[in-house]
Order: C-alpha cells, then structure tokens, then sequence
C-alpha cells in the first residue's frame, strides 16, 4: 500500500530539510549510499556525487537549477554489475526517462537501487548557471521559491522551457513540491513496494496529495506544452530542406560534445571516431576541386543525420545536446521535433515504461500494412 507522508521543513529552510530527509535515508541499515547533486568546494560547481557518509550530506542540494550531466548514465554505470548493496539515487523525471530506456537497452539495472524522484522545477544551461553563481548566488538560493510560487524564469534552459514532464514517474519514491506550502512541509509519497519499505521504516506524518497538486500541474503541462508545440512548428520551419538543415548546423565543429553528453547513447565505440571519417588528405582536396570549396571539418551533417537515426526512439529531451555544445547550437529543439514524428510513427513514447518495448526490437505483423501493402 502507498504510503503518502509530509517532512517537515525547518525555519523555512526547504534545501537544508530535504537534506534532512536524505541523511534519514542515507543512515538506513539497507541503504549503502545515495546519489544525489552536491556542491563541490570548487568554484560553484553542482556536481552528481555519490555520498556514503552521511555528514556529507550537508552539502547535498537536488533543487539547485543546475544540470550539468545526465545522471543516468551514471546510474547506468552504478548498475552494471552486482554489488549486493543497496543504492538510492536522487533523479530529475527526465533523468528517470532516461534510465527507463537504458534499462530496455541492457545498459542498466534497477534491482538494486532506489529511485528518488523530485519534482522537477527546471534548471538553467552550463553558462547561465555558472555566470549566475558567480554574480549573484542569492538568486540561487530563491530559485525555488520563485519557481513554486508560479513566477516566470526566463533563463530556464530551452529544454526546460518546453518540457511537460514536471512529477518523476517512474520512481519509487516522490517529493513532492507543488501544490505544498515548502516553508512548512513537502511531499513524500512511495509509489512502489520496494519505496513502502523504505518510508515505512522512517518517522514522518501521514498525509494525503495536496488538493493544489494536480490542479498546479495541469497548469504548468498545458503552457509547457503549448511552447513546446510552438517549438515544433519553428524547427520545422528551420529544417525542412537540405539546405536549411545546412544554415541551422553551420557553426559545428565535430566535437562530438552531444554525443558524449546525451544519457541515452550507449556505444561504446562510435563509427565517428574510427577510421571511417579520417579521410586521406587527397580526398579532401578531391571534394575542393570538384566544388570549389568544402566546409572544414567536413561530415557535420551527416553526423547530426545519422545521431537522429540512431537516437531519435530514445530521445527524451532532457537538453544535455544543447548544454555541451561550445557553439549553442539548438541541437534539443532538432531532436525533440524529429524524434516527436519518430516515436509516434511507433506509437512509442521514450522512457514512458520500462515494459514498453524500444521499436525495432520486435516484429510486429501488423505495423506498417501500407509499406508493405498488407491490409
């Protein structure tokens, strides 16, 4: 049975009691350590750190807007082989998709961990964030009291700006912040029977969903979702031919930063890194004959063509791409426009289950009769 409770939040402290509710986690006999993005003592950098000690804790702040890596890569890495220890990990809901779909790839394994969805509030790109810190970090601090009290944040990062997965389903346990007054209590709701076990372990106040919850959420998915199709219709726009394709790619410079940061690639060894693009230079001055010139480093686009045919079922916008790109390329709004057509030509929706099967992994009979010409 679900169990649904409040933590209190202390002297209007709502990071500092999360905290708090972690560390009760972290000293649980069954849990080994938690995942979760603290601050490090360089510079102003959040960064995923995996904590065991649970005085370390203190530093520990999931609601801080900063998402400089996709954790479920490293969720992935955690999972790969048995420990036999119980690990809770700290995730956005699009870190959570993100792992779902890894699972489905046999890059991960969710036996021995327990998800901890927070309520995502959004976060800012790298740049805005770091520039932030270090300019004014007492905006930091009020982000997410800003944020809940419905105040619009124009530096949220594009991905954020369009993204409708604001509860982290798919976890085993919630919190909750919308729809909660935070100066005095926020959410925590177990939605599995290994997060009943976990909570029912732990000293809080029965509770129910807030009746503001769903009614806020409704709210912010349909804005969200009218920019987001608004984003859609704007990319189209943009990329509708080769040659526009062309204009919205030209400042890349194949350093395969979205590749390396997107949570859902998973080779271990890409073709863009071998020897198949390492032309020889007779080749090169071969193309500049033939067409007077060439856009040095060559094969940019067929890159980006060939990541979208790849990665397009698994997409599930988190804006990582975007983030690690040096030259602010909207790679998310070129992802999430084509992968939208892509997942729902499979009727498919990326990270939504980890029952849901990826496309093209089974055969269906039925799919696709008019390719095929069966009825």
């Amino acid at each position: 049975m679900a169990v649904t409770a409040q933590h209190t939040v202390r002297d209007k402290n709502l990071p500092g009691s999360v905290q708090e509710f972690l560390k009760s986690v972290l000293n649980l006999e069954e849990i080994s350590a938690i995942l979760v993005p603290q601050h490090m003592p360089m510079k102003n950098a959040v960064m995923p750190a995996l904590i065991s000690d649970p005085e370390k804790m203190a530093d520990a702040d999931p609601l801080t807007p900063s998402f400089p890596v996709n954790s479920a890569k490293l969720v992935s890495r955690l999972t790969r082989k048995k420990t036999n220890e119980k690990i809770a990990v700290v995730l956005r809901p699009c870190e959570i998709r993100a792992f779902i779909e890894l699972i489905k790839l046999n890059q991960g394994n969710a036996d021995e961990i327990i998800i901890m969805g927070v309520d995502c509030l959004g976060a800012y790109s790298n740049k805005v964030y770091n520039d932030m810190a270090s300019q004014d970090p007492g905006m930091l601090s009020e982000f997410s009291k800003n944020i809940l009290s419905g105040k619009e944040d124009s530096n949220l990062a594009s991905a954020c700006g369009v993204c409708e997965h604001l509860e982290p389903t798919g976890a085993d346990i919630i919190i909750g912040l919308y729809g909660m007054d935070t100066d005095s209590a926020f959410l925590v709701k177990s939605m599995t029977d290994a997060g009943d076990a976990i909570l029912d372990t732990l000293n809080l106040s029965s509770s129910e969903d807030p009746k503001l919850r769903k009614q806020i959420l409704e709210a912010l998915i349909s804005n969200r979702t009218s920019a987001r199709d608004k984003m859609f219709e704007q990319t189209e726009e943009s990329i509708n031919s080769i040659e526009k394709l062309s204009t919205y790619l030209a400042n890349c410079v194949n350093c395969y930063n979205c590749r390396v940061a997107c949570p859902v690639c998973y080779c271990k060894e890409c073709v863009f890194v071998t020897d198949v693009f390492n032309h020889d230079p007779v080749q090169y001055l071969q193309w500049s004959k033939n067409k007077g010139a060439i856009k040095m480093p060559t094969d940019t686009i067929f890159f980006h063509m060939t990541r979208i045919a790849h990665m397009s079922t698994a997409c599930i916008g988190c804006g990582q791409c975007s983030n690690a790109c040096p030259n602010d390329i909207p790679l998310t709004e070129l992802f999430r426009t084509v992968s939208r057509r892509t997942q729902a030509s499979f009727d498919y929706e990326a990270g939504r289950s980890v029952d849901q099967k990826p496309p093209l992994s089974e055969f269906k009979e039925d799919e696709y009769g008019e390719v095929v010409g069966i009825d």
